[in-house]
């Protein structure tokens, strides 16, 4: 008999869901487009029927449990997704109990930040690190910390929520409220809204071709691509965010002075775009902290890390 437990990462657009045994070996995986716009109930009978492919038909297969770790804000104690802004309309949806009802083992519910950092720390860049800060920037900017094996949590069990620490008081607006989050200035939105903003200052730009000449199609990817074709506009805009970029990663080495930080998400496929402005502002601040120790690296895990580290949550807690 094999024991397996299920790994669930529920984002904005798709869930995944793996087998994954003690070894952090994924044994099957399946994934599907989660269409919050049908609502909660359509989504947790999907987020359902991707576990169940994931199990398959595997007789030799015991299932200890499931880890699920969502786009936040989640409230752990009551096992819900409080979640109006990447889920539209999933306020105060149950996943918990009703998944463990069907499935008859025991659920744990986590950020996805928090599970993706705590894969880093069991199966990849992070093994054998005591601090890890893990930072995923892609949408947005998830941020979790890991201390000897634990998520680190606030007040009440809260997420700290790096990606919404004020970097320019005086940036634009963002959905939680506040101006110039991290995550308003630096994510891959912001970034291909400033470059709509600058488009008539570059009319040859490179960025608009990529986009088929409709300025509503550009995305941080075009952005990064032009930037590394050597086009004015797209170096512009990228230099800008990873300026952004380096100034919150800063903040957390003063506040935190991690080993290690691991950097994910879609736009850190052009980490090579950010690196530089991130080594400058290491070497800026190395005076009352270590900074220029920690090490910044790419997390290993990719899409997986969510799965892996919400089956850790199980593993880890018997």
């Amino acid at each position: 008999m094999v024991a397996v437990v299920i790994g669930v990462d529920l984002g904005g657009t798709v869930v995944r869901a793996g087998a994954i045994d003690q070894d952090a070996n994924l044994l099957a995986v399946s994934q599907a487009p989660i269409e919050a716009y049908l609502g909660a109930q359509a989504g947790l009978a999907r987020i359902i029927a991707v576990i169940e492919k994931a199990l398959g038909e595997h007789a030799d297969w015991h299932l200890l449990g499931i880890g699920f770790g969502a786009t936040g804000p989640v409230d752990r104690r009551l096992g819900a997704i409080q979640n109006p802004f990447t889920l539209p309309g999933w306020e105060n949806v149950p996943v918990v109990a009703p998944l463990r009802e069907h499935f008859g083992v025991p659920v744990r519910l986590e950020n996805d930040a928090d599970v993706a950092a705590l894969g880093e720390y069991w199966a990849g860049a992070g093994k054998g690190v005591r601090r890890l800060y893990a930072i995923t920037l892609g949408t947005g900017i998830g941020t979790a910390l890991i201390c000897d094996g634990q998520i680190y949590r606030g007040l009440d069990g809260s997420h700290p929520d790096g990606g919404h620490q004020i970097i320019d008081p005086m940036g634009p607006v963002c959905y939680c409220g506040a101006k110039g989050c991290w995550e308003s200035l630096a994510a891959g939105p912001a970034i291909a809204r400033q470059a709509r903003e600058v488009l008539l200052d570059f009319p040859s730009s490179r960025v608009l071709d990529l986009a088929q000449g409709d300025p509503n199609r550009i995305d941080a990817h075009m952005v990064a691509q032009a930037a590394r074709e050597g086009d004015a506009l797209g170096l512009a805009v990228m230099e800008k965010a990873s300026w952004y970029f380096s100034l919150g990663l800063v903040n957390i080495i003063t506040l935190f002075v991690p080993e290690m930080i691991v950097l994910s998400g879609g736009v850190m496929r052009s980490a090579s775009l950010f690196m530089p402005a991130i080594e400058t502002a290491v070497n800026d601040h190395n005076i009352m902290v270590p900074a220029s120790q920690v090490r910044i690296l790419p997390a290993q895990l990719g899409d997986q890390a969510g799965m892996i580290g919400a089956a850790y949550t199980i593993y880890q807690n018997g």
